[in-house]
Order: structure tokens, then C-alpha cells, then sequence
């Protein structure tokens, strides 16, 4: 069992299963608002979720302006996708997730699994691409 700090878009159908899995498996979750977290004075710890993943794939790419083609998130440096990502936390690839100093973003099962344990459905299909993709505002924070 690990205590998870979880940080989700509160509403959002992919973080409640993501938590349902978590919890499932006998995690104990502490829930965050990642649209509501002080990212602004805290840009490093922004920064330390995304490891060494490319700057590309910082981004949830189910965000309007990514979808929209405002944004395109491989044309940006750290120093700008942290900018944005400040600016407009819905950009943020969802969720951010800390256990013991350790942090990541994204949930790709197989991943999680290794590195918490997750319960036996681990192919539980995309659990990141929002199902609600054909509305316009399916992702407003």
C-alpha cells in the first residue's frame, strides 16, 4: 500500500477511474485540484513530474488549445510548456501523481502497476484520452 498524492481535474471520468484502480489495488489517495494547485510559485515541483519524458508529452493533449492547434506542444521548450502550463493548468497531462518524493505524470497501467502495484485489470484500455472528445468544451476546467 502507498499513499498516493493524486492531482486530477476534479469531474474528470479518466481520473476517476485512474483513483478506482489506485484504490482497488490498496493505495490510500490524497486528492488534489490540479487546476487550483499554486503551480506559479511552485514551477520546479511542475517541472519534477515530468522526469525525463520529451516536452511533448508534458501536455494532455485532449486540452482545447491543443486540440485546436493554439498550442503545439513540439515546437515548445521547458521553460515555455512551464509558462503555459502555469497560465492554463487544464494543459497539464493529467494526473500528476507523488508517492514517498517519487512523481510522475500520465497513467499508463502497465507503468503504475510496476511501480505501485495496481489491482489484476491493468489493460483496462486508454486511461488518459478523454472519451469526450467530440465536445468542444468536453475539457473546460
Amino acid at each position: 500500500m502507498a499513499i498516493v498524492h493524486f492531482y486530477e481535474k476534479p469531474g474528470c471520468f479518466n481520473n476517476t477511474r485512474q483513483k478506482q484502480l489506485l484504490l482497488q489495488a490498496g493505495h490510500l489517495l490524497v486528492v488534489h485540484d490540479l487546476l487550483q494547485s499554486p503551480w506559479a510559485e511552485n514551477r520546479a515541483r511542475l517541472r519534477s513530474f515530468f522526469g525525463d519524458m520529451p516536452v511533448a508529452e508534458w501536455f494532455n493533449r485532449s486540452a482545447p488549445a491543443i486540440k485546436n492547434g493554439k498550442i503545439d506542444p513540439d515546437l515548445l521548450n521547458e521553460r515555455q510548456a512551464i509558462d503555459l502550463m502555469v497560465s492554463d493548468p487544464i494543459l497539464i497531462r493529467r494526473p500528476l501523481m507523488e508517492v514517498d518524493g517519487r512523481r510522475r505524470a500520465g497513467f499508463d497501467a502497465e507503468t503504475i502497476d510496476a511501480w505501485l502495484g495496481l489491482s489484476a485489470d491493468t489493460a483496462a484500455g486508454d486511461l488518459e484520452t478523454c472519451p469526450k472528445q467530440h465536445r468542444q468544451q468536453a475539457c473546460a476546467p
